[in-house]
């Protein structure tokens, strides 16, 4: 059985003792939990997540284009002001990077955030399928 404790910033999960805790932040008074759904809109070359925070919905966006020759390139992330520093970048990010991957191609990278991302998370092998450019 969970047990939640409210602070004014944040929501804190216990289960089974402090040790596996999970901190759920909260912003702009809506608990913002760590199951972010990432949508692929293929035809307008994005990836979405939808943010609902107390019936204000918005929408961070990751774009990319593919060239003819199948590569990709990754330009932008957006994330509402009130959504940043919470992980919703790296979760599109990282559907953008597995995207890729996937699909056996290339990418090169036009956002700084991206290349952030890259360049932290080495053990998830993305390097292997970026351009350097």
């Amino acid at each position: 059985m969970a047990r939640y404790i409210l602070s004014p910033s944040s929501i804190f999960r216990f289960t089974q003792g402090y040790k596996n805790s999970q901190r759920l932040s909260k912003c702009c008074g809506c608990v913002y939990l760590s199951n972010i759904n990432v949508i692929h809109d293929r035809p307008n070359q994005r990836f979405t997540v939808a943010l609902d925070c107390g019936g204000a919905v918005s929408s961070a966006v990751l774009k990319y284009t593919v060239s003819h020759d199948q590569q990709v390139e990754l330009i932008s992330t957006e994330v509402p002001e009130s959504h940043r520093g919470k992980g919703v970048a790296a979760h599109l990010a990282k559907a953008a990077l597995d995207f890729v991957v996937e699909e056996k191609l290339t990418a090169r990278i036009s956002c700084w955030y991206i290349r952030k991302y890259v360049d932290e998370n080495p053990h998830l092998g993305y390097q292997a399928y970026i351009e350097n450019k």
